[in-house]
């Protein structure tokens, strides 16, 4: 019978109609959008035929029920390899309807087609990702798609059809959804838990995979100690990792990053925290230095995405204590904007004359009740005297008599604000 792959000129369909042909299989239909004209499937074609193998490569909307029915007709398709997949990232809150949908179509739709059109298979083995099974930042799209492919594995399993979905980390294949990575992205793969695959190391664990009687299962390694620390833990490593160590926690005898700045003069508090900034960011882009790190220059230019802005995120937060969103980084775009939003969570700028009086007013107002009526006459009578004042002493001055009135409120005593807050609640 023919062995259909989905996504099949791709880098990881291609590596994996090659791996299939080596194992033996002699007639392969290879579905892409781009089909022929595709980049490398010439060269693919050759290649698989070359080692003895009937393949062909033909264009098709894998989600488009009646365009995958044309192409799989006259076929017998025994064996389904469903390897596309798109990618989309961005954190939740800047995902939109279309953004989602896209990534779920390509696929769960397409899965959902397959596993309805073609219900006879032999072999139904479907490419899932880590990102369903433990959360990868910025992929909430691509984690749900293919939590459906997982669930989808379970129900043909319970039903006695074959299925099998591999939940894959990161590859290191060369161009293809992810895109032809440095020695910066393998290094931080590596430091985020879930080291790259390798084309041999993957179609190992695949064949491992296939032979087992697990419907779900994630092949690669998983090195726990990336996950050291996050905030959030996935749910399948609770009981290897453990939880985030803030620096809020810091043992006896060392001073927090927090503690260390407040020690500061006031006028080296910000350098401190936007040399701590540059020195992170320059850690989560590979850069030897901070010194690549301008302190104005946007993240995005840097090289920064959203899953290396949530890596930041994280780093800075476990650094500081500071519980900080997931949008840090499309929020404050400069390192020296986040610097300054940084420094103001650690040190809170100490209240002024005029704050601390609006406080007062703020809980007056909450409880009018709270003076007796010979109180209010009094205080009503002060204030009448303090807002005259106020009046004479703002003629001449500033048109809008901002400077005067900052600081005679910052001058002004309980009472009088007692008196102002009577007088307020007491006209009509």
């Amino acid at each position: 019978g023919t062995v259909l792959v989905t996504g099949g000129t791709g880098a990881l369909g291609a590596l994996t109609a090659r791996h299939l042909v080596a194992r033996g299989s002699r007639d392969l239909l290879l579905l892409s959008r781009g089909g022929p004209d595709a980049p490398g499937a010439g060269e693919l074609l050759s290649e698989l035929r070359a080692a003895g193998a009937h393949a062909e490569v033909v264009a098709c909307d894998i989600t488009d029920a009646e365009a995958l029915a044309e192409a799989v007709r006259g076929r017998r398709i025994t064996s389904v390899f469903h390897v596309a997949g798109v990618l989309d990232d961005g954190v939740a809150t800047t995902l939109t309807p279309d953004r989602v949908r896209a990534v779920l179509a390509a696929k769960a739709t397409a899965a959902r087609l397959l596993h309805e059109l073609l219900p006879d298979v032999e072999e139904f083995v479907l490419y899932s990702s880590v990102s369903a099974a433990l959360g990868t930042p910025g992929q909430g799209n691509y984690a749900a798609a293919n939590a459906y492919l997982d669930a989808l594995a379970r129900h043909r399993h319970t039903r006695g059809l074959p299925a099998l979905s591999l939940a894959w980390g990161p590859w290191d294949v060369g161009a293809g959804m992810t895109g032809a990575l440095t020695d910066a992205d393998r290094e931080r793969a590596a430091r985020s838990g879930l080291p790259l695959t390798t084309a041999g190391t993957g179609t190992a664990l695949l064949d491992a995979a296939m032979a087992g009687a697990d419907p779900a299962v994630l092949p690669g390694a998983v090195d726990v100690t990336g996950f050291t620390g996050r905030e959030e833990v996935p749910h399948l490593l609770r009981g290897l990792v453990r939880g985030p160590r803030r620096a809020a926690a810091s043992p006896a005898g060392e001073v927090s990053f927090a503690g260390r700045l407040r020690a500061l003069p006031a006028g080296e508090r910000a350098l401190m925290v936007l040399e701590r900034v540059r020195a992170e960011a320059a850690a989560v882009l590979g850069f030897p230095t901070a010194d690549a790190v301008e302190k104005d220059r946007p993240f995005k230019e840097l090289g920064f995405d959203s899953l290396t802005a949530v890596e930041l995120r994280n780093r800075l937060g476990a650094v500081t204590g500071v519980r900080l969103p997931a949008t840090l980084v499309f929020d404050h775009p400069t390192p020296e904007a986040l610097a300054e939003r940084l420094g103001a969570e650690l040190v809170p700028p100490e209240p002024g004359a005029a704050d601390a009086l609006t406080a007062g007013l703020d809980a007056l107002e909450a409880s009018p009740d709270a003076l007796s009526p010979g109180d209010r006459s009094r205080l009503r009578v002060r204030l009448s005297a303090l807002l005259a004042r106020w009046a004479d002493d703002q003629a001449g001055q500033d048109p809008d008599g901002t400077e005067d009135q900052d600081a005679d409120l910052a001058a002004a005593t309980e009472e009088d604000i007692f008196a102002l807050i009577d007088s307020e609640l007491e006209s009509p």
